[in-house]
Protein backbone atom coordinates (compact mmCIF):
# COMPACT_ATOMS: atom_id res chain seq x y z
CA UNK A 1 0.00 0.00 0.00
CA UNK A 2 1.59 3.21 -0.56
CA UNK A 3 2.98 5.43 1.97
CA UNK A 4 0.47 6.80 4.47
CA UNK A 5 0.44 10.81 4.53
CA UNK A 6 0.71 11.87 7.97
CA UNK A 7 -0.93 15.33 8.82
CA UNK A 8 1.83 16.68 11.73
CA UNK A 9 5.15 17.35 10.29
CA UNK A 10 6.46 16.64 13.84
CA UNK A 11 3.99 13.49 14.62
CA UNK A 12 6.76 12.44 18.03
CA UNK A 13 6.71 16.14 19.28
CA UNK A 14 2.42 16.60 18.88
CA UNK A 15 2.36 13.44 20.65
CA UNK A 16 4.60 14.65 23.47
CA UNK A 17 2.62 17.75 23.94
CA UNK A 18 -0.05 16.02 24.93
CA UNK A 19 0.82 14.38 27.62
CA UNK A 20 2.19 17.67 28.63
CA UNK A 21 -0.12 17.99 31.21
CA UNK A 22 1.41 14.84 32.79
CA UNK A 23 5.19 15.86 32.80
CA UNK A 24 3.93 18.91 35.03
CA UNK A 25 2.05 16.60 37.66
CA UNK A 26 5.33 14.70 37.59
CA UNK A 27 7.00 18.18 38.34
CA UNK A 28 4.48 18.92 41.24
CA UNK A 29 4.93 14.96 42.21
CA UNK A 30 8.98 15.92 41.79
CA UNK A 31 8.49 18.98 43.94
CA UNK A 32 7.30 17.16 46.65
CA UNK A 33 9.78 14.02 47.24
CA UNK A 34 12.27 16.35 46.72
CA UNK A 35 11.06 18.95 49.52
CA UNK A 36 10.17 15.47 51.88
CA UNK A 37 14.17 14.16 51.40
CA UNK A 38 15.17 17.30 53.72
CA UNK A 39 13.22 14.80 56.95
CA UNK A 40 16.06 12.50 57.38
CA UNK A 41 18.52 15.83 58.14
CA UNK A 42 16.43 17.72 59.81
CA UNK A 43 15.10 14.70 61.58
CA UNK A 44 19.17 14.03 62.35
CA UNK A 45 19.85 17.40 63.30
CA UNK A 46 17.11 17.49 65.94
CA UNK A 47 18.46 14.45 67.31
CA UNK A 48 21.55 15.25 67.83
CA UNK A 49 21.34 18.82 68.97
CA UNK A 50 17.95 18.49 71.01
CA UNK A 51 17.48 14.67 71.92
CA UNK A 52 20.87 14.40 72.87
CA UNK A 53 21.33 17.43 75.11
CA UNK A 54 17.78 17.02 76.60
CA UNK A 55 18.03 12.92 77.11
CA UNK A 56 13.76 13.31 76.24
CA UNK A 57 12.34 9.78 75.58
CA UNK A 58 9.41 11.95 74.58
CA UNK A 59 10.66 14.60 72.04
CA UNK A 60 12.52 11.68 70.53
CA UNK A 61 8.86 9.32 70.18
CA UNK A 62 7.37 13.07 68.69
CA UNK A 63 10.30 13.30 66.26
CA UNK A 64 10.08 10.02 65.36
CA UNK A 65 6.18 9.57 64.12
CA UNK A 66 6.80 12.59 62.13
CA UNK A 67 10.12 11.31 60.43
CA UNK A 68 7.95 8.20 59.65
CA UNK A 69 4.57 10.30 58.74
CA UNK A 70 6.63 12.27 56.02
CA UNK A 71 8.89 9.42 54.59
CA UNK A 72 5.31 7.46 53.82
CA UNK A 73 3.85 10.63 52.12
CA UNK A 74 7.15 10.50 50.24
CA UNK A 75 7.16 7.24 49.48
CA UNK A 76 3.81 7.45 47.89
CA UNK A 77 4.59 10.49 45.76
CA UNK A 78 7.89 8.81 44.21
CA UNK A 79 5.74 5.79 42.88
CA UNK A 80 2.84 8.08 41.69
CA UNK A 81 5.82 10.19 39.72
CA UNK A 82 7.09 6.37 38.31
CA UNK A 83 3.34 5.18 38.30
CA UNK A 84 2.75 8.65 35.57
CA UNK A 85 5.96 8.37 33.33
CA UNK A 86 5.34 4.50 32.87
CA UNK A 87 1.68 5.19 31.80
CA UNK A 88 2.81 7.96 29.92
CA UNK A 89 5.70 5.98 27.84
CA UNK A 90 2.66 3.19 27.71
CA UNK A 91 0.34 5.25 25.97
CA UNK A 92 2.85 6.98 23.92
CA UNK A 93 3.82 3.52 22.46
CA UNK A 94 0.18 3.17 21.48
CA UNK A 95 -0.09 6.47 19.98
CA UNK A 96 3.23 5.80 17.52
CA UNK A 97 3.39 2.80 17.26
CA UNK A 98 0.91 2.08 14.70
CA UNK A 99 1.84 4.69 12.71
CA UNK A 100 5.77 3.93 12.70
CA UNK A 101 5.34 0.35 11.92
CA UNK A 102 2.88 1.38 8.79
CA UNK A 103 5.43 4.38 7.48
CA UNK A 104 8.27 1.53 7.75
CA UNK A 105 5.94 -0.91 5.76
CA UNK A 106 5.56 1.29 3.12
CA UNK A 107 8.96 3.53 3.18
CA UNK A 108 10.03 -0.14 1.82
CA UNK A 109 8.73 0.36 -1.83
CA UNK A 110 10.76 3.55 -2.66
CA UNK A 111 14.57 2.56 -2.03
CA UNK A 112 13.97 1.52 1.71
CA UNK A 113 16.83 -0.43 2.43
CA UNK A 114 17.06 -2.94 5.82
CA UNK A 115 19.08 -2.49 8.44
CA UNK A 116 17.26 0.63 10.61
CA UNK A 117 13.99 -0.43 12.44
CA UNK A 118 12.30 3.17 13.81
CA UNK A 119 10.03 0.31 15.79
CA UNK A 120 13.24 -0.18 18.03
CA UNK A 121 14.00 3.84 18.36
CA UNK A 122 10.04 3.82 19.45
CA UNK A 123 10.74 0.93 22.16
CA UNK A 124 14.40 2.94 23.28
CA UNK A 125 12.07 5.79 23.75
CA UNK A 126 9.53 4.43 25.85
CA UNK A 127 12.01 2.65 27.88
CA UNK A 128 13.99 5.47 28.88
CA UNK A 129 10.58 7.19 29.61
CA UNK A 130 9.70 4.49 32.07
CA UNK A 131 13.48 4.23 33.74
CA UNK A 132 14.93 5.73 37.02
CA UNK A 133 16.85 8.10 34.87
CA UNK A 134 13.92 10.52 33.99
CA UNK A 135 13.19 10.94 37.34
CA UNK A 136 16.50 12.20 37.96
CA UNK A 137 16.53 14.59 35.65
CA UNK A 138 13.18 15.63 37.11
CA UNK A 139 15.32 16.03 40.38
CA UNK A 140 18.09 17.90 38.70
CA UNK A 141 17.16 21.24 38.88
CA UNK A 142 16.22 20.99 42.68
CA UNK A 143 20.03 20.56 43.68
CA UNK A 144 20.69 24.95 43.85
CA UNK A 145 17.48 24.43 46.62
CA UNK A 146 20.29 21.70 48.65
CA UNK A 147 23.06 24.10 48.43
CA UNK A 148 20.79 27.20 49.37
CA UNK A 149 19.95 24.67 52.36
CA UNK A 150 23.64 23.86 52.96
CA UNK A 151 24.71 27.76 52.76
CA UNK A 152 21.54 28.32 55.54
CA UNK A 153 23.41 25.95 57.79
CA UNK A 154 27.30 27.33 57.39
CA UNK A 155 28.52 29.91 54.56
CA UNK A 156 31.87 28.01 54.31
CA UNK A 157 30.14 24.77 53.66
CA UNK A 158 27.76 26.11 51.43
CA UNK A 159 31.29 27.58 49.46
CA UNK A 160 32.65 23.84 49.88
CA UNK A 161 29.31 22.12 48.31
CA UNK A 162 29.29 24.77 45.38
CA UNK A 163 32.86 24.17 44.09
CA UNK A 164 32.10 20.20 44.60
CA UNK A 165 28.79 20.85 42.13
CA UNK A 166 31.07 22.91 39.89
CA UNK A 167 33.57 20.07 39.52
CA UNK A 168 30.61 17.72 39.06
CA UNK A 169 29.34 19.48 35.95
CA UNK A 170 32.56 20.00 34.24
CA UNK A 171 33.00 16.34 34.35
CA UNK A 172 29.41 16.11 33.12
CA UNK A 173 30.19 18.69 30.09
CA UNK A 174 33.78 16.83 29.40
CA UNK A 175 32.09 13.63 29.38
CA UNK A 176 29.34 14.63 26.73
CA UNK A 177 31.76 16.16 24.26
CA UNK A 178 34.69 13.36 24.77
CA UNK A 179 31.91 10.25 23.94
CA UNK A 180 29.40 12.05 21.52
CA UNK A 181 31.30 11.78 18.67
CA UNK A 182 32.09 7.66 19.43
CA UNK A 183 28.00 7.71 20.54
CA UNK A 184 27.52 8.72 16.50
CA UNK A 185 30.30 7.04 15.01
CA UNK A 186 28.59 3.54 17.20
CA UNK A 187 25.58 4.00 15.77
CA UNK A 188 26.10 4.94 12.38
CA UNK A 189 28.47 1.27 12.31
CA UNK A 190 25.44 -0.40 13.69
CA UNK A 191 23.00 0.32 11.17
CA UNK A 192 25.54 -0.70 8.57
CA UNK A 193 26.20 -4.03 10.03
CA UNK A 194 22.75 -4.75 11.09
CA UNK A 195 21.68 -4.01 7.10
CA UNK A 196 24.79 -6.19 5.94
CA UNK A 197 23.24 -9.03 8.36
CA UNK A 198 19.56 -8.97 7.12
CA UNK A 199 20.18 -8.72 3.45
CA UNK A 200 22.77 -12.03 4.21
CA UNK A 201 20.07 -13.53 5.81
CA UNK A 202 16.94 -13.14 3.59
CA UNK A 203 19.85 -14.75 0.97
CA UNK A 204 21.37 -17.30 2.78
CA UNK A 205 20.28 -20.02 -0.28
CA UNK A 206 22.31 -17.83 -2.85
CA UNK A 207 25.49 -17.67 -0.02
CA UNK A 208 25.69 -21.13 0.85
CA UNK A 209 24.96 -22.23 -2.36
CA UNK A 210 27.63 -20.37 -3.74
CA UNK A 211 30.14 -20.48 -1.28
CA UNK A 212 30.06 -17.33 -0.31
CA UNK A 213 29.62 -18.12 3.79
CA UNK A 214 33.11 -17.46 4.89
CA UNK A 215 33.50 -13.89 2.78
CA UNK A 216 30.58 -12.74 4.13
CA UNK A 217 31.51 -13.69 7.59
CA UNK A 218 34.60 -11.90 7.69
CA UNK A 219 32.99 -9.03 5.55
CA UNK A 220 30.50 -8.72 8.93
CA UNK A 221 33.30 -9.12 10.87
CA UNK A 222 34.74 -6.37 9.77
CA UNK A 223 31.96 -4.25 10.17
CA UNK A 224 31.27 -5.23 14.07
CA UNK A 225 34.62 -4.82 14.84
CA UNK A 226 34.44 -1.51 13.34
CA UNK A 227 31.17 -0.85 15.67
CA UNK A 228 32.42 -2.76 18.75
CA UNK A 229 35.62 -0.31 18.19
CA UNK A 230 33.82 2.88 18.30
CA UNK A 231 31.33 1.49 20.99
CA UNK A 232 34.65 0.78 23.15
CA UNK A 233 36.03 4.17 22.67
CA UNK A 234 32.97 5.67 23.80
CA UNK A 235 32.33 3.23 26.96
CA UNK A 236 35.68 3.69 28.39
CA UNK A 237 35.59 7.50 27.99
CA UNK A 238 31.83 7.34 29.74
CA UNK A 239 33.28 4.96 32.27
CA UNK A 240 36.26 7.60 33.41
CA UNK A 241 34.02 9.84 34.09
CA UNK A 242 31.54 8.21 35.81
CA UNK A 243 33.85 7.18 38.00
CA UNK A 244 36.20 10.36 38.62
CA UNK A 245 32.56 11.72 39.31
CA UNK A 246 31.69 9.26 41.89
CA UNK A 247 34.36 9.09 43.69
CA UNK A 248 34.59 12.77 43.68
CA UNK A 249 30.93 12.96 45.12
CA UNK A 250 32.41 10.54 47.99
CA UNK A 251 35.57 12.77 49.22
CA UNK A 252 33.29 15.73 48.48
CA UNK A 253 30.85 14.26 51.44
CA UNK A 254 33.96 13.38 53.29
CA UNK A 255 35.49 17.12 53.10
CA UNK A 256 32.00 18.27 54.18
CA UNK A 257 32.73 16.30 57.32
CA UNK A 258 35.91 17.02 57.85
CA UNK A 259 35.11 21.09 57.33
CA UNK A 260 32.09 20.52 59.54
CA UNK A 261 34.30 18.76 62.28
CA UNK A 262 36.06 21.93 61.90
CA UNK A 263 33.88 24.58 62.27
CA UNK A 264 32.23 22.53 65.35
CA UNK A 265 35.70 22.55 67.36
CA UNK A 266 35.23 26.40 66.85
CA UNK A 267 31.79 26.20 68.12
CA UNK A 268 30.69 27.71 64.69
CA UNK A 269 28.11 24.69 64.91
CA UNK A 270 26.43 21.79 65.92
CA UNK A 271 27.28 18.42 65.63
CA UNK A 272 23.94 17.86 64.30
CA UNK A 273 24.29 20.52 61.43
CA UNK A 274 27.72 18.02 60.18
CA UNK A 275 25.98 15.29 59.59
CA UNK A 276 23.23 17.66 57.96
CA UNK A 277 25.27 19.32 56.06
CA UNK A 278 26.93 16.26 54.66
CA UNK A 279 23.48 14.24 53.75
CA UNK A 280 21.94 17.28 52.19
CA UNK A 281 25.03 17.48 49.93
CA UNK A 282 25.08 14.40 49.01
CA UNK A 283 21.44 14.31 48.18
CA UNK A 284 22.25 17.28 46.08
CA UNK A 285 25.03 15.32 44.06
CA UNK A 286 23.33 12.35 43.41
CA UNK A 287 21.09 13.22 40.68
CA UNK A 288 23.70 14.67 38.73
CA UNK A 289 26.02 11.46 39.47
CA UNK A 290 23.11 9.63 38.53
CA UNK A 291 22.52 11.03 35.13
CA UNK A 292 26.35 11.09 34.78
CA UNK A 293 26.06 7.21 35.37
CA UNK A 294 23.19 6.82 32.95
CA UNK A 295 25.05 9.18 30.24
CA UNK A 296 25.32 6.26 27.41
CA UNK A 297 21.46 5.73 27.93
CA UNK A 298 19.97 9.35 27.63
CA UNK A 299 22.67 9.67 24.13
CA UNK A 300 21.34 7.03 22.67
CA UNK A 301 17.99 7.87 23.53
CA UNK A 302 18.26 11.20 22.27
CA UNK A 303 19.72 9.70 18.99
CA UNK A 304 16.63 7.90 19.02
CA UNK A 305 14.22 10.70 19.37
CA UNK A 306 15.90 12.33 16.42
CA UNK A 307 15.79 9.95 14.31
CA UNK A 308 12.33 9.06 15.11
CA UNK A 309 10.77 12.64 14.62
CA UNK A 310 12.94 12.83 11.29
CA UNK A 311 11.88 9.38 9.86
CA UNK A 312 7.91 10.13 10.76
CA UNK A 313 7.95 13.69 9.40
CA UNK A 314 9.60 12.42 6.17
CA UNK A 315 5.90 11.19 5.27
CA UNK A 316 4.31 14.22 6.78
CA UNK A 317 1.72 16.35 4.69
CA UNK A 318 -0.74 18.78 5.37
CA UNK A 319 -4.05 17.37 2.90
CA UNK A 320 -7.22 17.31 3.99
CA UNK A 321 -9.29 14.23 5.37
CA UNK A 322 -10.61 12.79 2.21
CA UNK A 323 -14.55 12.13 1.96
CA UNK A 324 -15.45 8.26 2.42
CA UNK A 325 -15.94 6.99 -1.46
CA UNK A 326 -18.87 4.15 -2.42
CA UNK A 327 -17.11 0.69 -2.84
CA UNK A 328 -15.56 0.56 -6.42
CA UNK A 329 -17.02 -0.96 -9.44
CA UNK A 330 -13.84 -1.45 -11.34
CA UNK A 331 -14.07 1.10 -14.17
CA UNK A 332 -9.91 1.69 -14.30
CA UNK A 333 -8.35 4.54 -16.12
CA UNK A 334 -4.88 5.02 -17.32
CA UNK A 335 -4.41 7.79 -18.95
CA UNK A 336 -0.95 9.23 -20.40
CA UNK A 337 1.09 7.86 -17.23
CA UNK A 338 5.05 8.05 -17.13
CA UNK A 339 7.01 6.97 -14.60
CA UNK A 340 11.06 7.68 -14.12
CA UNK A 341 13.55 5.66 -12.38
CA UNK A 342 15.00 6.59 -8.94
CA UNK A 343 17.87 8.70 -9.44
CA UNK A 344 20.42 7.44 -7.78
CA UNK A 345 23.01 10.38 -8.87
CA UNK A 346 22.19 14.13 -8.59
CA UNK A 347 22.18 15.76 -11.65
CA UNK A 348 21.83 12.76 -14.04
CA UNK A 349 18.88 12.25 -16.83
CA UNK A 350 15.90 10.16 -15.47
CA UNK A 351 15.41 7.10 -16.61
CA UNK A 352 11.84 6.23 -18.53
CA UNK A 353 10.66 3.35 -17.03
CA UNK A 354 6.99 3.87 -18.48
CA UNK A 355 6.22 6.64 -21.07
CA UNK A 356 2.39 8.06 -21.91
CA UNK A 357 0.77 4.85 -20.86
CA UNK A 358 -3.16 5.07 -21.64
CA UNK A 359 -5.87 2.86 -21.61
CA UNK A 360 -9.24 2.17 -20.03
CA UNK A 361 -11.03 -0.88 -18.69
CA UNK A 362 -14.25 -1.83 -17.92
CA UNK A 363 -15.99 -4.11 -15.07
CA UNK A 364 -15.69 -7.53 -16.53
CA UNK A 365 -12.77 -6.94 -18.41
CA UNK A 366 -9.58 -9.05 -18.67
CA UNK A 367 -5.83 -7.69 -19.56
CA UNK A 368 -3.34 -8.76 -20.52
CA UNK A 369 0.33 -7.24 -20.52
CA UNK A 370 2.78 -8.89 -22.38
CA UNK A 371 5.90 -7.73 -23.68
CA UNK A 372 9.85 -8.45 -23.17
CA UNK A 373 11.83 -8.57 -19.99
CA UNK A 374 12.05 -4.90 -18.56
CA UNK A 375 9.51 -3.36 -20.60
CA UNK A 376 7.54 -1.83 -17.62
CA UNK A 377 5.50 -4.62 -16.23
CA UNK A 378 5.69 -4.64 -12.83
CA UNK A 379 6.19 -1.74 -12.39
CA UNK A 380 2.68 -1.54 -14.38
CA UNK A 381 1.31 -3.84 -11.95
CA UNK A 382 2.46 -1.06 -8.75
CA UNK A 383 1.10 1.73 -10.20
CA UNK A 384 -2.59 0.22 -11.03
CA UNK A 385 -2.61 -0.98 -7.18
CA UNK A 386 -1.26 2.00 -5.72
CA UNK A 387 1.99 1.08 -4.52
CA UNK A 388 3.84 3.73 -6.51
CA UNK A 389 2.29 7.20 -8.15
CA UNK A 390 2.81 8.24 -11.48
CA UNK A 391 5.36 11.01 -11.98
CA UNK A 392 3.11 11.97 -14.93
CA UNK A 393 -0.58 11.46 -15.94
CA UNK A 394 -3.29 9.89 -13.70
CA UNK A 395 -4.56 6.40 -12.82
CA UNK A 396 -8.70 6.99 -11.56
CA UNK A 397 -10.43 4.13 -9.58
CA UNK A 398 -14.28 5.08 -11.04
CA UNK A 399 -13.03 8.26 -11.87
CA UNK A 400 -10.83 9.01 -8.34
CA UNK A 401 -7.34 9.66 -8.13
CA UNK A 402 -5.41 7.09 -5.48
CA UNK A 403 -5.09 10.58 -3.83
CA UNK A 404 -8.71 10.76 -2.98
CA UNK A 405 -9.48 7.50 -1.71
CA UNK A 406 -8.60 6.06 1.61
CA UNK A 407 -5.55 3.48 0.71
CA UNK A 408 -6.62 0.91 3.40
CA UNK A 409 -10.58 1.16 2.35
CA UNK A 410 -9.75 0.85 -1.32
CA UNK A 411 -6.82 -1.96 -0.38
CA UNK A 412 -9.99 -4.41 1.00
CA UNK A 413 -11.27 -4.28 -2.70
CA UNK A 414 -8.14 -4.58 -4.98
CA UNK A 415 -6.28 -8.11 -4.76
CA UNK A 416 -2.27 -8.19 -5.69
CA UNK A 417 -0.36 -11.00 -6.70
CA UNK A 418 3.52 -9.90 -7.03
CA UNK A 419 5.93 -11.61 -8.98
CA UNK A 420 8.24 -12.24 -5.72
CA UNK A 421 6.32 -14.10 -3.56
CA UNK A 422 6.83 -14.32 0.44
CA UNK A 423 4.30 -14.99 2.74
CA UNK A 424 3.94 -13.71 6.32
CA UNK A 425 4.42 -15.39 10.10
CA UNK A 426 1.39 -16.85 10.86
CA UNK A 427 -0.93 -18.99 9.56
CA UNK A 428 -2.12 -20.08 6.19
CA UNK A 429 -5.91 -18.97 7.07
CA UNK A 430 -4.61 -15.81 8.55
CA UNK A 431 -2.56 -15.34 4.83
CA UNK A 432 -5.51 -15.80 3.00
CA UNK A 433 -7.99 -13.73 4.67
CA UNK A 434 -4.92 -10.67 4.88
CA UNK A 435 -4.69 -10.87 8.74
CA UNK A 436 -8.65 -9.38 9.28
CA UNK A 437 -9.51 -9.73 12.67
CA UNK A 438 -13.31 -10.35 11.72
CA UNK A 439 -12.31 -13.37 9.25
CA UNK A 440 -15.16 -15.21 8.13
CA UNK A 441 -13.95 -18.79 7.49
CA UNK A 442 -16.36 -19.31 4.80
CA UNK A 443 -14.68 -16.38 3.12
CA UNK A 444 -11.27 -18.09 3.23
CA UNK A 445 -12.33 -21.34 2.28
CA UNK A 446 -14.01 -19.56 -0.90
CA UNK A 447 -10.67 -17.83 -1.72
CA UNK A 448 -8.69 -20.94 -1.06
CA UNK A 449 -11.57 -23.30 -3.77
CA UNK A 450 -11.21 -20.35 -6.23
CA UNK A 451 -7.41 -20.68 -6.19
CA UNK A 452 -7.56 -24.63 -6.38
CA UNK A 453 -5.78 -25.31 -3.14
CA UNK A 454 -8.29 -26.30 -0.77
CA UNK A 455 -7.95 -29.88 -0.91
CA UNK A 456 -4.55 -29.20 -1.19
CA UNK A 457 -4.32 -27.11 2.41
CA UNK A 458 -6.53 -30.01 3.64
CA UNK A 459 -3.69 -32.76 3.09
CA UNK A 460 -1.13 -30.64 5.02
CA UNK A 461 -1.12 -31.90 8.83
CA UNK A 462 -2.42 -28.75 10.41
CA UNK A 463 -4.37 -27.99 7.27
CA UNK A 464 -5.63 -23.83 7.56
CA UNK A 465 -3.26 -23.86 10.98
CA UNK A 466 -0.05 -24.78 9.20
CA UNK A 467 2.34 -22.39 9.84
CA UNK A 468 2.92 -20.09 6.51
CA UNK A 469 6.35 -18.78 7.70
CA UNK A 470 9.49 -19.32 4.99
CA UNK A 471 11.59 -20.49 7.08
CA UNK A 472 9.89 -23.21 8.85
CA UNK A 473 6.39 -24.29 6.79
CA UNK A 474 6.86 -27.14 4.60
CA UNK A 475 5.49 -25.50 1.58
CA UNK A 476 6.87 -25.71 -2.22
CA UNK A 477 7.22 -22.40 -4.38
CA UNK A 478 3.96 -23.46 -6.25
CA UNK A 479 1.86 -23.90 -3.29
CA UNK A 480 3.11 -20.69 -1.87
CA UNK A 481 2.08 -18.71 -4.58
CA UNK A 482 -1.44 -20.72 -4.97
CA UNK A 483 -1.77 -19.51 -1.25
CA UNK A 484 -0.58 -15.71 -2.64
CA UNK A 485 -3.14 -16.20 -5.03
CA UNK A 486 -6.25 -17.32 -2.58
CA UNK A 487 -5.03 -14.41 -0.86
CA UNK A 488 -5.62 -11.94 -3.68
CA UNK A 489 -8.85 -13.62 -4.14
CA UNK A 490 -10.51 -13.22 -0.62
CA UNK A 491 -13.85 -11.51 -0.68
CA UNK A 492 -13.65 -11.09 -4.41
CA UNK A 493 -12.59 -7.67 -4.77
CA UNK A 494 -13.29 -5.47 -8.00
CA UNK A 495 -9.79 -5.21 -8.93
CA UNK A 496 -7.41 -8.00 -9.71
CA UNK A 497 -3.61 -7.59 -10.54
CA UNK A 498 -1.51 -10.40 -11.17
CA UNK A 499 2.52 -10.32 -12.00
CA UNK A 500 3.87 -13.26 -13.45
CA UNK A 501 1.40 -15.62 -11.62
CA UNK A 502 2.47 -18.70 -13.11
CA UNK A 503 6.14 -18.54 -12.96
CA UNK A 504 6.21 -21.38 -9.92
CA UNK A 505 3.34 -23.44 -11.65
CA UNK A 506 2.47 -26.52 -13.03
CA UNK A 507 -0.21 -27.22 -15.43
CA UNK A 508 -2.90 -28.26 -13.10
CA UNK A 509 -1.51 -24.78 -11.23
CA UNK A 510 -2.33 -22.94 -14.60
CA UNK A 511 -5.98 -24.06 -15.01
CA UNK A 512 -6.83 -23.59 -11.86
CA UNK A 513 -5.30 -19.56 -12.17
CA UNK A 514 -7.24 -19.52 -15.83
CA UNK A 515 -10.55 -20.81 -13.86
CA UNK A 516 -9.97 -18.22 -10.87
CA UNK A 517 -9.59 -15.23 -13.59
CA UNK A 518 -12.89 -16.05 -15.80
CA UNK A 519 -14.94 -16.16 -12.29
CA UNK A 520 -13.33 -12.49 -11.26
CA UNK A 521 -14.43 -11.51 -14.61
CA UNK A 522 -18.11 -13.06 -14.28
CA UNK A 523 -18.53 -11.73 -11.11
CA UNK A 524 -17.95 -7.63 -12.57
CA UNK A 525 -14.18 -7.69 -11.67
CA UNK A 526 -11.27 -6.20 -13.54
CA UNK A 527 -8.16 -8.28 -14.04
CA UNK A 528 -4.90 -7.34 -15.01
CA UNK A 529 -2.40 -9.95 -16.24
CA UNK A 530 1.46 -9.45 -16.80
CA UNK A 531 2.48 -12.28 -18.71
CA UNK A 532 5.31 -13.89 -20.36
CA UNK A 533 3.89 -17.42 -20.35
CA UNK A 534 1.01 -17.35 -22.97
CA UNK A 535 -1.24 -19.45 -20.38
CA UNK A 536 -1.62 -16.65 -17.94
CA UNK A 537 -3.12 -15.08 -20.63
CA UNK A 538 -5.84 -17.79 -21.99
CA UNK A 539 -8.39 -15.95 -19.58
CA UNK A 540 -8.34 -12.62 -20.51
CA UNK A 541 -9.96 -10.60 -23.67
CA UNK A 542 -8.04 -7.61 -24.01
CA UNK A 543 -4.03 -7.40 -24.86
CA UNK A 544 -1.72 -4.44 -24.31
CA UNK A 545 2.07 -5.31 -25.80
CA UNK A 546 5.12 -3.06 -23.82
CA UNK A 547 8.40 -2.33 -25.08
CA UNK A 548 11.08 -0.18 -23.47
CA UNK A 549 8.26 1.58 -21.61
CA UNK A 550 5.74 2.24 -24.72
CA UNK A 551 2.80 1.01 -25.74
CA UNK A 552 3.24 -1.02 -28.72
CA UNK A 553 -0.63 -2.43 -29.33
CA UNK A 554 -3.48 -2.34 -27.48
CA UNK A 555 -6.85 -3.58 -28.17
CA UNK A 556 -8.65 -6.90 -28.16
CA UNK A 557 -6.90 -10.27 -27.78
CA UNK A 558 -7.61 -11.98 -30.84
CA UNK A 559 -6.41 -8.43 -32.97
CA UNK A 560 -3.28 -8.05 -31.06
CA UNK A 561 -2.04 -11.28 -31.50
CA UNK A 562 -2.67 -10.76 -35.25
CA UNK A 563 -0.62 -8.10 -35.49
CA UNK A 564 2.15 -9.46 -33.24
CA UNK A 565 1.90 -12.50 -35.41
CA UNK A 566 2.05 -10.22 -38.70
CA UNK A 567 4.84 -8.28 -36.96
CA UNK A 568 7.14 -11.21 -36.37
Amino acid sequence: MAQEKLKNTNVVGDQFKRVRSAFVAVGVLSSAVNLLMLTGPIFMLQVYDRVLASQSVPTLLALLGLAIALYMMMGLFDFLRARVLSRVSLWLDNQLAPLTFRSWVARSLSGYTPGYKPVQDLTTVRGFLSSPVVLAVFDLPWFPFYLGVVFMLHFQLGLLATFGMLVVVILALLNEWMSGRSMQLTATAELAENRFLDVTQRNADSVLAMGMLGNTTKTWHGLRNTSLAHQQVGSERSEFFKASSKSFRLLLQSAILGLGAYLAINREISAGTIVAASIIAGRALAPIDQVIGSWRMIKRTRMSYKRLSNYLARDASDVPINVQLPVPNGNVEVKNVVKFALNTEPGSERRTILGDVSFTLKPGEGLGVIGPSASGKSTLARLLVGLWMPDQGSIRIDGATFEQWDLDELGQHIGYLPQQVELISGTIAENIARFDATVNDEDVIAAATLAGIHQMILSLPDGYSTDADNAVSPLTGGQVQRIALARALYKMPRILVLDEPNSNLDAEGDAAMANAILAMRESGAVVIVMAHRPSAIAAVDKLLMLNKGRVMEFGDKSEVLAKVTQSA
